[in-house]
């Protein structure tokens, strides 16, 4: 069951529920930065003042009353974990629908188009794997 997160606007609240955050409680389990990085790696674009929203659902407070110092070390944290991720070569991945079971007999349809961002490799280019 999903609860309104205090102080998360209804377009943040909405990208939480789709990488899995839908209360107060799951928030606290998956922390501020990284609920932030969770958010950027699933392809969203959230603002600082998401990340400085997040810390202040967490502790229970509006985002503008966190100290500059605050909200530093928020960013500072968020930039050294994106950073991480960016030296690990870890890619952002759209966004998905979730997997659902599938049942016996269950027909896919027709191969799955790449998306238009993807590259397509040239079968006459064995190569072309880069």
């Amino acid at each position: 069951m999903s609860e309104k997160i205090p102080n998360i606007g209804p377009k943040t609240q909405a990208q939480l529920r789709q990488i899995g955050i839908r209360t107060h409680e799951d928030l606290a389990r998956s922390g501020v930065v990284n609920t932030f990085v969770r958010l950027k790696r699933a392809g969203f674009k959230p603002s600082l003042n998401a990340l400085y929203a997040l810390e202040g659902a967490l502790s229970n407070r509006h985002w503008t009353s966190l100290s500059p110092d605050e909200k530093n070390a928020l960013v500072v944290e968020a930039n050294a974990r994106l950073d991480a991720l960016k030296q690990a070569k870890i890619t952002v991945m759209p966004v998905r629908d979730v997997a659902v079971p599938r049942e016996e007999g269950y027909d896919d349809g027709p191969p799955a188009v790449p998306d238009a961002g993807e590259a397509l490799a040239d079968p006459a280019d064995p190569g072309s794997d880069d």
